[in-house]
């Protein structure tokens, strides 16, 4: 991993969304060069499916060698933006790096994501953005170090990064338009850039969103904490850049990057908005039979199905219920597939002992799945990643979208059987 070299010390770090994740290790990164700390983020009260807190942060931030400011703050709250800075500087004497970490994610299609969540990420990931430069901007001009570094990705236009998610992606980008114009408009002032990873990282959000296993294809948040340190050792100069921190790792000489995986040599989940673009991933996955790695690898065709391959599919399926996974799952999910073995089918993990069948289910389905009979068998029997088929547009779904998350986990436990 990057060595600190003590380059932050006595610096004070402004830091989004830092009581746990990314956020919480950029911090710890700083703190080890004896920075201080501003935990600007939500999270006073331990909450029952994310850990920590901006104390048990500040506790962390500390014992690592830095100082530590907690500040309850919810960046769509200006007030408490403008409160937080006020009390950074009052402690601090200013503010050097701004890190714009907090974010709101909604994976869902225009029809089924609600007006409340396009306001929530909106108002988080952009607007918490300009906002919290702006308050931050007029002690940063003051500083020999200056940096702000959002956590967003490059602006890829290609329509497939739109199309399953496109309110999330408006307002991710908004994130990345900041870094645009704010590079421009402080060019000699503040450098300005952003940071998106290659790989998924873990984090607890990660496993909310993939479920379980999904660690196993992730790498660690040491990694973005190394790539940030790298973008803070460098003079304003740098700016008006969108980096991917494999990339400037390797600048830094880094060439084991097993290091910053939670499973080293297992192949590793790609992130959102990159070159590489999701039908690619997808042929490579299927030519493997895992989430695949991030090099060049010529896809092999895959197996012609065999006929009736959707109603043998379910056959197994059923074979395979229990109460136990009833009672894990407590969902009804609805398959609309095209091509042959085609129709409405059904996935009832609500009743009792569980049924599965042609038709509609007598009960209102939870999760709605559309897909093609091949994609949908691929998907069973593990040659197609979920995850994979979503993205790139192969799968599409309505409905309640943790409990299409884990339904995954079912297909897992089907893939030695198909």
């Amino acid at each position: 991993m990057l060595p600190n070299t003590g380059k932050l010390a006595g610096c004070t770090v402004f830091i989004t969304g830092a009581s746990r994740g990314i956020g919480k290790a950029i911090a710890l990164k700083a703190a080890k060069d004896g920075a201080n700390i501003v935990i600007a983020a939500k999270t006073t009260h331990a909450h029952p499916k994310l850990p920590g807190t901006i104390f048990t942060a500040a506790e962390e931030i500390e014992a690592a060698g830095g100082k530590a400011l907690p500040c309850s703050v919810d960046v769509r709250d200006e007030q408490q933006i403008s409160n937080a800075v006020e009390k950074a500087v009052e402690r601090f004497g200013g503010i050097d790096i701004l890190v714009n970490n907090a974010s709101a994610i909604s994976l869902t299609n225009t029809l089924e994501t609600p007006t409340k969540r396009v306001d929530l990420m909106m108002n988080v990931n952009t607007r918490g953005t300009y906002l919290t430069s702006k308050a931050c901007i007029p002690y940063l001009k003051k500083s020999k170090i200056a940096h702000i570094l959002n956590l967003s990705p490059p602006l890829n236009l290609n329509p497939m990064w739109f199309k399953q998610h496109c309110a999330y992606t408006i307002a991710k980008y908004g994130m990345s338009m900041c870094v645009l114009g704010m590079a421009e408009e402080f060019k000699g002032e503040i450098a300005v850039n952003a940071l998106w990873p290659k790989t998924a990282i873990h984090t607890a959000a990660m496993d909310m969103l993939g479920g379980s296993g999904i660690e196993s294809q992730c790498r660690k948040v040491e990694i973005i904490a190394d790539a940030a340190y790298s973008i803070f050792k460098r003079p304003k100069s740098f700016t008006g850049n969108f980096i991917i921190d494999e990339n400037i790792l390797r600048e830094e000489g880094i060439k084991n990057f097993d290091i910053y995986a939670i499973k080293p040599g297992h192949p590793l989940l790609p992130d959102f908005f990159l070159d590489e673009h999701p039908d690619i991933i997808i042929k490579k996955a299927e030519s493997r039979d895992v989430i695949p790695e991030l090099k060049e690898e010529k896809p092999q065709p895959p197996p012609k199905q065999r006929s009736g391959a959707v109603e043998e599919t379910f056959r197994i399926v059923k074979d395979s219920l229990s109460d136990d996974i009833v009672k894990a799952t407590q969902a009804v999910y609805q398959f609309e597939l095209s091509g042959e073995d085609g129709g409405t089918w059904f996935l009832d993990l609500k009743s009792k002992g569980g049924n599965v069948g042609y038709g509609e289910p007598s009960n209102q389905a939870d999760v709605v799945m559309s897909m093609s009979t091949d994609d949908f068998v691929k998907m069973f029997s593990g040659k197609l990643k979920p995850t994979m088929a979503f993205m790139s547009g192969k799968l599409k779904i309505k409905g309640n979208m943790a409990l299409a998350i884990k339904l995954e986990k079912l297909m897992n436990q089907m893939n030695a059987k198909l």
